[in-house]
């Protein structure tokens, strides 16, 4: 505790470093999250998908130490979607929620300022927040000037707009445009804003590895909302102008976004600049992806405080790599943690029993903590093992061998009843291998007594031409390398079905390292289609 009071009442520092990283599982981390958060040098991290409820959230994950946490889960599917923000002690937040309704915070530690909601009911905007897609932090900064000024971060996962399930395409919109008035509501309060994460949109051609022609690519719904939503980086956004002057006759997008995405304020032109490729295509390999997660921060911000924003595509771990930020501030941390704080929660803030103190007697008089409760159980569970062994050497007890006996005795008499009985009896399986060779069966002794027929090996050319095992995997054409076999898990006609592809990773039609287009499918046994 000493040392973090001590990171309290140091001087902040100059800068603040913030990344944003699609982790694709916190638990499934290969150097353990400790070391994944210091390994990105951040003062603050910003995880998505982090694919764990609350129920499977365990201490490791949830208290860091030298990190405060914050947590979103889904409440409506176990492993799924999920948010989490870490901040180090020396930039601790003043307020902290989950959710952008307001409708999963109570007042204590909440930072506010909803925006216009009335285009959506309740229910839906408890569905908006039931994934578990948006973690606020708020921190107070301080400017060169020596003015004070306060600063949210927005974490948000954004949906997916399923093609075959046309509800989350309406679902993924509807985030947007509540993601919107919350940030631009905040913005409008006096407040500088980031929101960074995983859009699920990439915006430009240039963001995408094998973009359509741009009549097609800019009508996704998806773009169309980011298009309005950004400002040009080299125009003029009107980012303090309210929403309601934000509608006017004017119709460019640089008058009516109020942020801009950062790293293309700074890299406006620079190409194949990825940040999410295929896990199953290997398409990594080629750079074969798209830029899909952002640093976005209202325009004032951005221009004045931002030092440079880039990608971090040498960092492996997920189907996504990190985003991060410099920022020209210093950074004032609170005194205490927010009340939505993960350490708070009653099951790592020590006010929920543990599954421990269920299975050992603890004396009622002392604090036992959870590793002395430890060290009893084991110890208990050693000495009755102890206890066990020594009594199998001993011959166990008396009494024991009485029930053995009394056991071989009912047997016995079980044994009587012969083979009328349609049972065997025990003792004939206890008996030794000699003893029933010797004694067997009437009805088996023929059997028993007269050798066995002696079957002839087939020859070897009987045997391949029975087990011949499938054919070789065909050549593609374009590399003339042995094909991969995959099979069609897409729901319809061709489900279950399998095919032969090119082994290598997917990449543009114009990189000659990339998969060919050969395709084969598997040639059925006769009467069935291939």
């Amino acid at each position: 505790m000493f040392w973090r009071q001590l990171l309290i009442l140091l001087p902040p520092r100059s800068t603040m470093r913030i990344v944003s990283w699609n982790i694709n599982g916190i638990r499934a981390t290969k150097t353990g999250l400790k070391g994944t958060l210091e390994s990105l040098q951040a003062d603050i991290i910003c995880l998505q998908e982090t694919k764990v409820t609350r129920d499977l959230l365990d201490e490791p994950n949830a208290i860091v130490d030298g990190y405060n946490s914050y947590f979103s889960f889904s409440r409506g599917r176990s492993g799924y979607s999920g948010v989490a923000t870490f901040c180090r002690d020396s930039v601790m937040p003043l307020a902290a929620e989950e959710g952008l309704s307001g409708l999963l915070t109570s007042n204590n530690g909440a930072i506010g300022h909803y925006g216009n909601t009335d285009e959506f009911s309740d229910e839906e905007l408890q569905a908006l927040d039931s994934e578990g897609r948006a973690v606020l932090t708020q921190h107070k900064i301080l400017l060169s000037e020596g003015r004070e000024e306060t600063l949210t971060l927005i974490n948000v996962y954004c949906p997916r707009a399923d093609p075959e399930k046309p509800e989350r395409k309406s679902f993924k919109l509807h985030f947007y445009r509540l993601l919107q008035a919350r940030a631009e509501a905040i913005l409008n309060a006096g407040g500088h804003v980031i929101i960074l994460g995983d859009i699920n949109t990439s915006h430009r051609p240039i963001d995408h590895c094998d973009p359509d022609s741009l009549e097609i690519f800019d009508e996704n719904p998806s773009r169309k909302w980011l298009s309005q939503f950004l400002g040009d980086p080299g125009g003029t956004c009107a980012s303090s102008a309210p929403p309601e002057e934000r509608d006017g006759p004017e119709s460019s997008r640089a008058a009516r976004g109020r942020f801009l995405d950062s790293f293309r304020y700074f890299h406006p032109a620079q190409p194949n600049a990825f940040t999410c490729w295929s896990s199953a295509t290997g398409a990594r390999h080629t750079n074969y992806g798209t830029r899909i997660d952002y640093i976005l921060g209202d325009a004032a911000l951005v221009r004045e405080l931002f030092q440079d924003s880039d990608l971090m595509p040498e960092v492996e771990g997920s189907d996504h790599c990190p985003v991060r930020a410099h920022l020209r501030c210093k950074v004032l941390p609170a005194p205490r943690c927010p009340p939505f704080c993960t350490r708070y929660l009653p099951e790592f803030a020590g006010r929920q029993q543990k599954l421990l103190q269920f299975l050992v007697k603890v004396d009622k008089g002392r604090n036992c903590t959870d590793k002395e409760a430890a060290k009893v159980f084991l110890e208990s569970k050693e000495k009755r093992a102890n206890q066990v062994s020594l009594g199998s050497k001993q011959g166990l007890l008396s009494g024991q061998k009485r029930n053995e006996a009394a056991t071989l005795q009912k047997c016995a008499k079980r044994s009587k009843l012969g083979p009328s009985s349609g049972q065997g009896s025990l003792l004939r399986f206890l008996k030794p291998v000699e003893a029933r060779a010797t004694n067997p069966h009437p009805l088996t002794k023929t059997t028993l007594e007269e050798p066995a027929p002696r079957l002839e090996t087939p020859p070897v050319e009987f045997w391949k031409s029975v087990l011949r095992g499938p054919s070789p995997p065909p050549l593609c054409k374009g590399h003339g390398e042995t094909c991969v076999l995959r099979t069609v898990k897409k729901a319809g006609p061709n489900n279950g079905k399998q095919f032969y592809t090119c082994a290598r990773p997917e990449g543009h039609v114009s990189n000659p390292q990339a998969r060919c287009n050969f395709f084969q499918w598997v040639t059925r046994k006769a009467g069935h289609p291939s």
